[in-house]
């Protein structure tokens, strides 16, 4: 019969390193890397945007050479905005949870 062990549980001051941050999630820290996360999300929102509309001008006026590119650059723009507004919903999910906790 084979034997089953139970890995011990290990303590969570390691949960902040996930990525390239390397850096500790807890008090102010864990809020930083929650608004880090959303500035990031933002700010790839706005430069897929402007690379958008950078291939669409090119496009415009017979500067590219290969029409593929405004089609991707479209797509990924909508991409990014999707992940910022699931982003936005799964943060008003988690707070309306924690209001509903506390009452």
């Amino acid at each position: 019969m084979e034997q089953m062990f139970i890995t011990p549980i290990r303590s969570l001051d390691s949960i902040g390193d996930i990525g390239a941050a390397k850096k500790a999630v807890s008090g102010q820290d864990g809020g930083s890397a929650f608004s880090d996360i959303f500035k990031e999300a933002v700010q790839n929102v706005k430069t897929t945007e402007a690379d958008l509309n950078k291939q669409q001008y090119l496009l415009a006026t017979g500067q590219i050479d290969d029409a593929h590119t405004v089609p991707a650059a479209a797509a990924k723009a909508q991409l990014s905005v999707e992940l910022l507004s699931a982003l936005r919903n799964k943060a008003l999910e988690a707070y309306t949870e924690i209001i509903r906790i506390s009452i």
